[in-house]
């Protein structure tokens, strides 16, 4: 019997502990830090051997295959020993991917691809089908190809979640952007990163579909490099396609063979720049699965923004609370920006991954009245933006960020939460952020 480590007890190595452990494998799963509960009793309920607050060497290196959850770098010193030894190391997308025979439908990007994933997720259950929503959002893959029959799954995958993918492959694969992002991972090397992304595409044949942003600089110069075989799908904002997507003047068109759709872009739920795309990459995905155009419209009209990206929270004086916490990096921040209709009062900061701000310049002079600065060490931000940003303020806890926007706002403005940054100096990850934000605004 084959041994299986996972190194990671989150949710997806959880969950692949717990498909290896239903497959018949030996497993054993590793976490240098402490599991949260849930998981811990997940792993008891299946039987799973486990350590938790350290890496006993000897067992981890005496693994058949090492399935390590996408958080764990290539550089960290286990990984390197593994690697010398010759051990396979894959991501629990990669060791699910085996026993799935749903039709897969994988969705990444630097920025949207949350968006996008739950949109066709959400389309695709008023079609009535039988669909699991995964990877980077929801319920573990492996997890959910152990305990249930899916004839669908729509996979939000990061760059981390594709360096560990060799043999699995999507049917149909959707590049929404790619922008720095990351970079820290990836020796600040950006074609690292943009090879990376490209990996969605890998084992594609002729019959399956690769759903692309032909308005991308980054995509368009690595597309001829990339040997595709896949049918391609451009989605743009600047001139018509035959096939696929695009968006001029007030109408979006989608066509895919002989299926043709149009809507007009005010009816769709989510505006702004980045939405379009968002919801032409739905619809084209929707096409392709023989989804009925009137289940395409009302989905695109009716279906609720993701949590933490452009939220709106509430208004407070005539003043409106936006909570996009999920803007970890600058590109998100710069599509949040540009969304804007009013003066911002724009919240800002934490965990710099080696980001250049100068893309948010101009828009920062435009749109900003002042910036807090929410981090532990500001002086990036500062450099940047003085003499762009009339007023800059430093803060240290969320309930100061809210309480000094609420000083400074006026009736009419927007307080914009969209930090450009990680969260890890202040905060357990960017949904604790956007959780203590919504609590101080319904404090105030």
């Amino acid at each position: 019997m084959n041994k299986i480590v996972v190194l990671g007890g989150g949710e997806s190595g959880a969950g692949a502990a717990v498909l290896a452990q239903v497959k018949g494998y030996n497993v054993f799963l590793s976490d240098a830090g402490m599991l949260k509960d849930p998981f811990r009793r997940m792993l008891q309920q299946y039987h799973i051997a486990f350590e938790e607050g350290k890496h006993t060497e000897g067992l981890i290196l005496d693994a058949d295959e090492v399935i390590k959850s996408p958080g764990i770098p290539d550089k960290a010193p286990i990984i390197q020993k593994l690697s010398a030894k010759g051990v396979p190391v894959i991501s629990e997308i990669e060791f699910a991917g085996r026993y799935c025979k749903a039709r897969k439908i994988c969705i990444t990007g630097s920025n949207g691809k949350t968006t996008t994933a739950s949109i066709i997720y959400f389309l695709l259950k008023k079609a009535g089908l039988n669909v699991g929503l995964a990877g980077n959002i929801g319920h573990s893959y492996a997890y959910q190809v152990a305990t249930a029959r899916r004839d669908y799954y729509v996979i939000e995958l990061s760059s981390f979640q594709l360096e560990g993918m060799f043999d699995f492959k999507a049917d149909i694969a959707v590049l929404l952007n790619i922008t720095p992002d990351h970079l820290d991972r990836y020796d600040y090397n950006m074609e690292n990163y943009v090879r990376a992304k490209f990996r969605i595409t890998q084992n594609m044949s002729k019959e399956d579909c690769f759903i692309f942003c032909s308005d991308d600089e980054v995509t368009m110069s690595h597309l001829n490099q990339i040997v595709l075989k896949a049918q391609l799908l451009p989605l743009s904002q600047t001139e018509k396609v035959n096939r696929g997507a695009y968006a001029i003047d007030e109408y979006m068109h989608a066509q895919y063979e002989e299926d043709e759709f149009s809507m007009m872009i005010e009816e769709l739920a989510l505006q702004g720049k980045h939405n379009i795309y968002n919801s032409m990459a739905a619809a084209v995905a929707g096409q392709v699965l023989n989804v009925r155009n009137e289940v395409i419209r009302d989905s695109l009209a009716t279906f609720r923004g993701v949590e933490h990206r452009l939220e709106p929270v509430l208004k407070v004086r005539d003043v409106l609370y936006i909570n996009d916490s999920k803007a970890t990096n600058v590109n998100s921040a710069w599509y949040a920006l540009e969304s804007m209709k009013t003066k911002v009062i724009w919240i800002a900061g934490g965990t710099d991954k080696g980001n250049d701000y100068t893309d948010l310049y101009e828009l920062a002079a435009q749109k900003v009245k002042a910036l807090i600065c929410l981090g532990v060490d500001n002086e990036k931000l500062h450099k940047n933006f003085e003499g762009k940003a009339p007023a800059i303020y430093d803060v240290r806890s969320m309930n100061d960020a809210v309480k000094m926007a609420y000083k400074l706002a006026e009736p009419g403005d927007t307080v914009l939460l969209s930090p450009a940054c990680a969260s890890f100096d202040l905060f357990k990850n960017f949904e604790d952020r956007g959780q203590q934000f919504k609590e101080a605004v319904r404090n105030l």
